[in-house]
C-alpha cells in the first residue's frame, strides 16, 4: 500500500459571496481580525496537514496573499490556483456568462499541483478540529491508488440559516456508513417548524432535519481527477448553453459512485459546524467563536 504521501488541504475560496454582500473568505470575525479560514488552517496544522492549496480569483489575489502568507510562513507549503470564467475549453466559453463553473470544476483546476491524498473545504465554513483530525487520519491510511473517498457529514438541521435559503448536498447512506448517493439541493430553507427544498419545477418538498448533508468537507485520492475529467466534460456538453449551471462537488461524487468505481465513507465529527451565508449570520458565528476562545480551545491570538 502506498501511503507515504503527506495529505494536502485544498480551500475553496473563489466564491464571490453574492448573498453575503462581500468576500466572506477575507471577512473578519474576532477583535484580532481572524477570518473563518484562519481557524480551518489552525485546526488543519494541528491535525498534521502541511500543504495548503488555495483556489481563488485573480481580482483579490494580492489582498488574499497579504492576509495568509505571513501567517503560514515556515509552517506549511502554499500553492495557488485561479478559477475564472474562462478556465474551461474555448468551445464552451460564453461571453455572456458572469459566474465560474462551480466547486467540482474548481477542484479539477488543482490537478497539476496535487499528487497526494487530499481534503477539500469551503472557505466560509467552520468545521472544528475534530473534523480535521478525523479526515487527516483517514487520508493517511488510504492507498493513493484507490478510489476510496470520504466526507465529513453533518445534520441538515444544524446547517441551515435563519435568514434565507442555503445549498446542501443531501446524502443517502447505508447502515455501514457508506455513501450511496448525494444530491445537490440548491435551495433549502426553514418554513415555520419544518425544512423544505425547492424542486426544479419551483414547488417545495419537506425534508427531515436529521438527514446527513455534505458541507463540502471531502477526502479524495488523486484518482478522483480521472473521474472529474470525464464527468465535467459530460456536464459541459449538457450545459454549454447555460449561463448559470454549475458543476458541484456532490455531482462529481454522485457520478463516481454511479460509475461503480468509488467507495465513499461517511466520517463523523463531534464538532458543531457553523458558517455564513447571509450578513445576518455573522453575529451568530462571532458569538460561537468567542465562546470557543473563552473555553481555551483556541488561543487569543492564533498566529503568535
Amino acid at each position: 500500500m502506498n501511503t507515504n504521501h503527506q495529505p494536502t488541504l485544498i480551500v475553496l475560496a473563489a466564491g464571490m459571496g453574492s448573498r453575503y454582500g462581500s468576500l466572506k473568505q477575507i471577512d473578519t470575525f474576532t477583535p484580532q481580525g481572524d477570518t473563518i479560514i484562519d481557524f480551518s488552517l489552525y485546526d488543519a496544522l494541528q491535525a498534521g496537514f502541511k500543504k495548503f492549496v488555495f483556489i481563488i480569483r485573480k481580482n483579490f489575489e494580492k489582498e488574499f496573499k497579504e492576509i495568509f502568507e505571513k501567517k503560514l510562513k515556515n509552517k506549511a507549503e502554499i500553492e495557488y490556483v485561479f478559477q475564472e470564467i474562462d478556465t474551461v475549453p474555448a468551445k464552451y466559453l460564453n461571453p455572456e456568462r458572469t459566474k465560474p463553473w462551480g466547486t467540482g470544476q474548481a477542484l479539477l483546476l488543482t490537478k497539476d499541483v496535487v499528487h497526494e491524498n487530499f481534503a477539500i473545504i469551503n472557505a466560509d465554513d467552520f468545521y472544528g478540529r475534530d473534523a480535521f483530525m478525523t479526515m487527516y487520519d483517514f487520508l493517511k491510511k488510504t492507498d493513493i491508488n484507490t478510489y476510496n473517498f470520504s466526507m465529513i457529514g453533518y445534520l441538515l438541521k444544524n446547517t441551515v440559516s435563519d435568514h434565507g435559503y442555503v445549498s446542501r448536498g443531501v446524502c443517502d447512506v447505508d447502515c455501514n456508513g457508506t455513501l450511496l448517493n448525494v444530491t445537490e439541493r440548491i435551495h433549502i430553507e426553514k418554513n415555520k417548524n419544518e425544512l423544505r427544498y425547492k424542486e426544479d419545477d419551483e414547488t417545495f418538498t419537506t425534508i427531515e432535519g436529521d438527514v446527513k448533508v455534505s458541507m463540502n468537507f471531502w477526502g479524495f485520492t488523486p484518482k478522483c481527477f480521472e473521474l472529474i475529467d470525464d464527468s465535467f466534460t459530460r456536464f459541459l456538453e449538457k450545459n454549454k448553453g447555460s449561463l448559470k449551471a454549475e458543476y458541484y462537488l456532490p455531482t462529481l461524487v454522485a457520478d463516481s459512485i454511479a460509475s461503480g468505481k468509488a467507495n465513499v465513507k461517511l466520517l463523523k465529527s463531534d464538532d458543531k459546524w457553523f458558517g455564513v451565508t447571509y450578513p445576518e449570520d455573522k453575529k451568530k458565528v462571532q458569538k460561537a467563536i468567542s465562546e470557543l476562545k473563552m473555553k481555551k480551545l483556541y488561543p487569543e491570538n492564533l498566529w503568535e
